[in-house]
């Protein structure tokens, strides 16, 4: 009886020192899996994607101020940029970044006249703004107030590496109609989601 006391207790410990080892090898995993996680969003905040603060009335009624966004800052790196996409980029002469949308490419000729923007003589189909436009044009003005081309660039014509950018806010935006053509190589990425206020989060419409 004695002998198989003791054979009892002797299993025991054992059943306890390999719970306490399995115990140990589960907390390093989930350590281990805390770890990469913490690196891969490391990678994807400062690799691929940026977070931006919308600062400005330029983009409304589309963007407002306090607004957070994401940008895809590697999709330029595998394709310029295309007409209607709300781009993030650099400004050197103002020491900052401006969100505008892309209104024509390079070797694209733009003409804003009134509230009508004309890509290659053709008419751009500005849906994001419309409701804009006509309670404007309801109270007997335009909601655009400065055409382009204009006498500080009177040349229509983006030039190769460059886009024509405005804001959705057109009597209120410092854009390519201020600025000229923004270069390719000032663009930080495409603005993709806004994800801050939680009641604003969306996908953006490009």
């Amino acid at each position: 009886m004695e002998q198989e006391v003791q054979q009892d207790q002797g299993n025991t410990v054992e059943e306890k020192g390999s719970r306490s080892k399995k115990a140990k090898n589960e907390i390093f995993e989930w350590l281990k899996a805390i770890v990469i996680a913490l690196v891969l969003v490391i990678l994807i905040r400062w690799l691929l994607f940026k977070p931006f603060v919308v600062d400005g009335p330029s983009m409304q009624p589309n963007f407002h101020t306090g607004e957070r966004v994401i940008v895809n800052e590697i999709l330029y790196d595998i394709r310029e940029p295309q007409r209607g996409e709300v781009i993030v980029f650099h400004v050197p002469s103002e020491g900052r970044d401006f969100i505008k949308r892309v209104i024509a490419v390079a070797g694209d000729t733009v003409e804003v006249q009134d509230d009508t923007v004309l890509v290659n003589g053709k008419k751009v189909d500005e849906t994001y703004i419309q409701g804009a436009i006509d309670a404007a044009e309801a109270n007997g003005g335009t909601y655009n107030v400065k055409d382009f081309p204009n006498e500080q660039f009177p040349d229509g014509k983006v030039p190769e590496g460059h886009v024509f950018v405005m804001g959705d806010n057109r009597p209120n935006s410092t854009d390519s109609r201020m600025i000229g053509y923004v270069s390719l190589k000032d663009i930080v990425g495409r603005a993709d989601v806004i994800f801050w206020p939680i009641g604003d989060i969306k996908w953006i419409n490009h």
